[in-house]
C-alpha cells in the first residue's frame, strides 16, 4: 500500500487552471476549491451559500 500518492494518482481540481504557486500546489486537494472571482460568488448566491475564504497559510 502506499503511504502518499502522488500528483497522478488523485484527482485534479479547478486550480488545475491558476497561475499562482499558491493556487497550484492545492490544486490535487480532494476539496471543490474556486480561485477568488465571479465564478465563486455566482455559485455561491445561486446556491445561498456563504464563502469560505482561506487566506494561505504556506
Amino acid at each position: 500500500m502506499k503511504e502518499f500518492l502522488d500528483d497522478r494518482d488523485r484527482k485534479a481540481n479547478r486550480l488545475t487552471k491558476e497561475k499562482s504557486p499558491y493556487l497550484l500546489q492545492h490544486a490535487h486537494n480532494p476539496v471543490d476549491w474556486y480561485a477568488w472571482g465571479e465564478e465563486a460568488f455566482s455559485k455561491a448566491a445561486r446556491e445561498s451559500k456563504p464563502v469560505f475564504l482561506s487566506i494561505g497559510y504556506s
